[in-house]
């Protein structure tokens, strides 16, 4: 039997917990809107939980986007997302898989995304994100000062 993914265990407690919904429903191909039954409020409240849970801040708009703002009328056109949307969106969910909205690109597609796999990959991708920062801090602390007060690396 195979290991199950750590990431997915503690995503599908957080679901529970937010949602109310049974263990079992909680599948990677579960769409959270329709087949979960979360609604905006519960969006919210899925995001503390990951915050918490997962030890990292969610800023607003990074995982669940806004999807239909005044300044991206160019993104979408009769009810399609167009090419320049499609863009945008890889931009701001790099840990997102498209391929399913580039083949069907109606608007409605866009709350396909959003699915416990799409969580699953996002704290994955966060979690990446942050030990890059956690690097570059070490590195940083790697520069020491010199007797002329001019910063050298340590160790080069």
């Amino acid at each position: 039997m195979a290991t199950p993914d750590p990431i997915l265990v503690r995503v599908t407690t957080v679901l529970v917990q937010s949602l109310g919904v049974d263990e079992d429903d909680v599948t990677p191909a579960a769409s959270l809107l329709g087949d979960l039954g979360a609604e905006s409020i519960d969006l919210l409240d899925i995001v503390f939980r990951l915050e918490r849970e997962f030890g990292f801040a969610i800023p607003r708009g990074e995982l669940f986007i806004e999807l239909a703002s005044p300044d991206e009328a160019d993104f979408l056109h009769d009810g399609r997302v167009t090419v320049e949307g499609l863009a945008a969106l890889r931009a701001r969910m790099p840990y997102a898989d498209l391929s399913g909205l580039e083949r069907d690109r109606r608007l409605g597609s866009v709350a396909d995304l959003f699915t416990v796999d799409l969580l699953v990959r996002y704290v994955a991708w966060k979690l990446r994100v942050g030990r890059g920062a956690a690097v570059g801090v070490l590195a940083a602390a790697r520069v020491s000062r010199s007797p002329l007060d001019r910063p050298t690396i340590v160790g080069n």
